[in-house]
C-alpha cells in the first residue's frame, strides 16, 4: 500500500481515496438535479413520460401513474398489464462516479510520475557517491 507524506503526516492512499469519496458525497446533494423519465410499458408497447415534479424523482413512477396519464399505449389496460420503470439523467450518483474516476486516475498518474522522478534522482545521487 502506498502512502503520501505531508508535513510529517502519513496518509495511506486507501484512506485518501475514501476521504475524497466521502467529501464528494457530502458536497453533492442527494436529490438529483437531472430530469427523470418514467417508462410505461403496457402489453408490449412502451412510452417515455417526463416526470413533472423533479423533486420526487422516481418515487412517482408507478403503475397507477402510467394509467392516470391516459397514454394511448395503455388504453384498455388493467393494473397487471402495466409495468413502470424510472430513468434518471444526470443523477448525482453518475456525477460522483465520474469525478471519483477522474480523481483516482489523476492520482495514479501523479504517483507514477513521482516514482519515476524519485528513481532517477536516487540513481544520480548514488552515481555521485561512488
Amino acid at each position: 500500500m502506498t502512502s503520501i507524506a505531508m508535513h510529517g503526516l502519513r496518509l495511506s492512499s486507501l484512506n485518501f481515496t475514501s476521504a475524497v469519496a466521502i467529501l464528494l458525497l457530502c458536497v453533492t446533494s442527494p436529490v438529483s438535479a437531472g430530469s427523470a423519465y418514467c417508462k410505461c410499458t403496457c402489453f408490449s408497447n412502451s412510452t417515455l413520460v417526463r416526470m413533472a415534479d423533479e423533486t420526487q424523482g422516481c418515487l412517482d413512477c408507478t403503475r397507477s401513474f402510467c394509467l392516470e396519464n391516459n397514454l394511448p399505449v395503455c388504453k384498455d389496460a388493467e393494473d397487471v398489464d402495466v409495468s413502470a420503470t424510472c430513468y434518471q439523467r444526470d443523477s448525482a450518483k453518475d456525477e460522483i462516479v465520474v469525478i471519483l474516476f477522474i480523481v483516482v486516475a489523476c492520482g495514479l498518474i501523479a504517483n507514477a510520475l513521482i516514482r519515476a522522478a524519485k528513481a532517477r534522482y536516487l540513481e544520480r545521487r548514488q552515481g555521485n557517491l561512488f
